[in-house]
């Protein structure tokens, strides 16, 4: 049976086509066509929607709105959320950026995903006929209920270098993972730490929530003194994947490593 491509101008009617046996949605094709090619022959049909509407980057009232099929080129490029360029160029070469979309990132599996991770410390919500918070949405998302698909994303804006962001790789500038770390730190006047949201990419199958160390944070200060207490449970409830880029103790080493760099640089 050959490959058939088919666009729908709602989230609807691509929805219905999604239901049927053999069909997969298309975004930046940067997942689903790689599965093609590498001779996945349970796809029949590749769908993708041309509504506008899933294209834009809305900006209103301290709140970000990206929508699905938004590129990692367009983030990257958008001055209203700078913070996030980082995480946007972390995802591949040019040629990757330009065709990579946010909602295609969000199923990205490990050690891909680096976008995702920044969202989940943005403890964004994910648009997929419903809002669902982020992590929830990373718990479940092989199970999603039949022809949904995710149409936005959307976020609180941080505060002024609330947020950071660290991806670590062999090869540079476009490696695949070690592990990715993202974080959004608000602090009061004094420097005392008032909330903390840790994400880590390649800890786990999915990006994950680093609780342990949150709660370890929150009270403290950056400095050396201040963080100590967190990069020792920084580990906690992780279970790093082993692959040809890293091994899971690898992993689990360096992670304490590189989230005081991120904390304190």
């Amino acid at each position: 049976m050959g490959l058939v491509l088919r666009s729908f101008a709602t989230v609807n009617e691509a929805g219905a086509a999604l239901s049927e046996p053999g069909a997969r949605y298309l975004g930046g094709g940067t997942l689903a066509v790689r599965a093609v090619n590498e001779g996945d022959v349970s796809v029949h049909s590749l769908v993708r929607i041309t509504d506008p509407q899933l294209s834009r980057i809305e900006l209103s009232e301290g709140r970000a709105r990206i929508g699905a099929s938004v590129t990692m080129a367009r983030v990257a490029a958008n001055p209203g959320i700078a913070f996030l360029a980082p995480a946007a160029m972390a995802v591949g070469g040019p040629a990757v950026r330009n065709m990579a979309t946010v909602g295609g990132n969000l199923f990205a599996p490990a050690p891909y995903g680096d976008f995702a991770v920044a969202l989940l410390a943005l403890d964004a919500k994910v648009d997929a006929r419903k809002d669902m918070p982020m992590e929830r949405f990373l718990e479940t998302r092989g199970a999603l209920a039949k022809g949904s698909i995710v149409t936005a994303v959307s976020f609180a804006l941080p505060s002024e270098g609330g947020f950071r962001f660290r991806k670590v790789s062999r090869v540079k500038p476009k490696g695949t993972s070690v592990l990715s770390i993202a974080a959004v730190i608000e602090e009061d006047p004094d420097g005392t730490i008032r909330s903390a949201r840790i994400a880590l990419g390649c800890m786990a199958d999915r990006p994950i929530r680093a609780h342990a160390a949150e709660r370890a944070l929150v009270g403290s200060r950056r400095t050396e003194q201040g963080i100590a207490a967190a990069l020792a449970v920084a580990g906690e409830g992780t279970h790093p994947v082993t692959d040809p880029v890293a091994s899971a103790w690898y992993r689990a080493e360096v992670l304490p490593v590189h989230l005081r760099r991120l904390l304190l640089y």
